[in-house]
């Protein structure tokens, strides 16, 4: 352990240190001040949302047993460094400019305007940390927005006491925000009961009545058996010998004792050939493998690889969707052909076991996509004045803060999630190989969404609605934690926006601006 977070901590050093340079050659010398604390809270933030959002994003990957905390950590290293990179501008632009504008009556210093921002983050990442060392998962989404509002409050207040205080926020924004942060829970949690309970009607309980069965037939023939030696204690002695050597030289029951004896053992066995209990599961999981692969997929073509410029059209996009698909469908449906029949419990578990990695990946990368925003978005807007001394409504995201803040996103899940991970993946509901893929695959679904119209929902709710959603079905959901985390919930926004609007008056006047 001690060898693996000196590892992290040596990665973590040296992109700072990499970030620190090259910040150090593209901001002049008078702002370096200024983008020194503004990198310092960003990647406090970005490290936060690691071990807050990143970590409730795993929990239910790690409490079904599917991945160790270092396959989590792998996982979200490429994915979510890829989901930031490629997917990540749309939403953070709805983050760094979507939510505070600037009177329409009046001019503004725009240090005062990074200032908002800078503001935001010291006050969302302080919130964080102290949620995170609870185990409380709660939304980082809230948390900067409650900090931009706050921040942006204050200025209006300072700045223009004309009665343009309220205008500092864009209200609308707010609204489609807020609107986002009671659909998504609930969009969550119906998505992840249908696909529960298609898995649980149409595989998972089919499936163990079979098994059942087969455990009936053995029963019975264990007890004709059993019958069958009680028998032989009323004949002679040589009989008895004879009958038993019989048993004990044929015990695969290919030939056994007489003639009526052996028929009956051949009856049962024909029983327990006549019932597939591998039948449910040929029929129903290639079809969802083969849906999770296609949204897997769906992600990089639409989303991910968008700024690549592979110019795939629509019709060839769909094209590729569909041969992934049914090439998912192929190799799902011969593993399952290979599998053992002894036990479909045990073959249900591990088939959704190895699917699950598929869909934390694609969680990792619509988080990466969609979250990223919370850190790199007002650090983006702050970056923008330090460069061109004015407030632009859009800006390019150097590769290098990306990567950076992604990383810090990484090393705070390592050393921070741990407690997250614990309330998310055992507290909450138990958490099954299949239970963690319905929950993972409809978070995925209702993100990717969200982050293709580019608007901040909170990973936190969609993963905690879908996970209780599942509790719902299965009547074992924990409803008494929900009381700390729903509070925790309550109070991220306002806590956010008292922090920011304190720490604004600080930096304002700390910095002279």
């Amino acid at each position: 352990m001690g060898r693996d977070n000196l590892f992290f901590t040596s990665v973590f050093i040296i992109s700072l240190v990499v970030f620190f340079i090259w910040g150090y050659g593209y901001i002049s010398s008078h702002h370096l001040i200024f983008f020194i604390l503004a990198s310092v809270f960003g990647i406090f933030m970005a490290f936060n949302i690691g071990g807050n959002d990143v970590a409730n994003a795993f929990g239910t990957s790690v409490g079904a047993k599917t991945l160790t905390i270092k396959q989590a950590l792998i996982i979200a290293a490429v994915f979510e460094l890829s989901g930031a990179v490629f997917a990540g501008a749309e939403v953070t632009n709805t983050i760094r400019s979507g939510i505070v504008i600037l009177p329409n009556n009046g001019d503004i210093n725009p240090m005062i305007f990074a200032a908002v921002m800078l503001s935001a983050l010291m006050s969302s990442g302080i919130w964080l940390f102290v949620a995170t060392k609870k185990g409380l998962p709660v939304s980082t989404t809230h948390s900067i927005v409650g900090g931009i509002v706050g921040s942006g409050l204050m200025m209006g207040y300072l700045y223009y006491d004309n009665g343009n205080t309220l205008d500092m926020v864009k209200w609308s924004s707010i609204g489609s925000i807020a609107l986002s942060w009671v659909l998504s829970p609930l969009m969550g949690g119906v998505i992840a009961y249908i696909v529960y309970g298609y898995i649980k009607t149409k595989i998972i309980t089919p499936s163990m009545d079979l098994h059942t069965q087969i455990k009936a037939i053995k029963a019975q023939k264990r007890a004709f058996k059993e019958n069958y030696i009680n028998e032989l204690s009323s004949k002679s002695q040589s009989q008895q010998i004879q009958e038993l050597k019989a048993i004990a030289m044929s015990y695969d029951e290919r030939i056994i004792g007489s003639g009526p004896f052996r028929d009956k053992i051949r009856e049962f066995k024909g029983q327990e050939k006549l019932i597939d209990t591998m039948k449910y599961m040929r029929l129903h999981i290639p079809i969802l493998a083969a849906v999770a692969a296609m949204i897997i997929s769906s992600t990089l073509l639409f989303k991910g690889l968008k700024h690549m410029n592979l110019n795939f059209s629509t019709i060839e996009t769909i094209w590729i969707l569909c041969v992934i698909g049914t090439v998912a469908y192929l190799l799902s449906f011969s593993i399952i052909n290979m599998m053992k029949r002894d036990n479909p419990q045990k073959g249900i578990n591990r088939i959704f076991g190895w699917f699950q990695i598929f869909t934390a990946s694609s969680f990792a990368f619509s988080h990466g996509a969609n979250d990223i925003a919370n850190a790199v978005g007002p650090f983006a807007a702050i970056l923008d004045v330090l460069k061109s001394g004015a407030i632009n409504s859009t800006t390019v995201i150097p590769t290098v803060a990306m990567i950076t803040f992604g990383v810090a996103l990484v090393v705070g899940l390592w050393f921070l999630g741990k407690e997250v991970i614990t309330t998310v993946g055992s507290k909450l509901t138990e958490i099954l190989p299949t239970t963690g893929f319905s929950a993972e695959l409809s978070a995925s679904i209702v993100i990717l969404i969200a982050t293709k119209m580019g608007l901040p929902i909170s990973s936190t709710h969609v993963l905690i609605g879908a996970v209780l959603g599942i509790g719902l079905y299965n009547r074992n959901a924990n409803w008494g934690m929900l009381k700390p985390i729903g509070l925790a919930w309550v109070i991220t926004l306002p806590i956010a926006m008292i922090g920011s609007a304190i720490g604004f008056v600080i930096v304002v006047n700390v910095l002279g601006l």
